[in-house]
């Protein structure tokens, strides 16, 4: 199944932080990475990810709007907007 990709913008990219936006419509992909950072999330909205991980497995998170989490530099996966709204979210790349 194909999916319509992700859209991002690079708000900020020094030499300390990336801070890019994310948007995804419906059932929107941004395709397998893998993370060369430790990374904050930030929710814009409400964010029902459906993440591909490694191996065939997938498991669905929810952000809610306002709150964020971080992960360590290797994480790989497809995140995907599987919720029935757009979502959108601040990355933080900490180089």
């Amino acid at each position: 199944m194909t999916r319509p990709a992700a859209t991002s913008e690079t708000l900020i990219d020094d030499d300390r932080v990336r801070v890019t936006r994310f948007d995804f419509e419906p059932g929107a992909e941004t395709g397998w990475h893998r993370h060369g950072f430790d990374y904050v999330i930030t929710a814009i909205t409400d964010c029902q990810m459906l993440l591909e991980e490694p191996g065939g497995t997938s498991r669905t998170v929810t952000v809610a709007t306002g709150t964020a989490y971080r992960r360590s530099e290797g994480v790989e996966h497809n995140v995907i907007n599987g919720g029935d709204n757009p979502m959108s979210f601040v990355e933080v790349e900490l180089k």
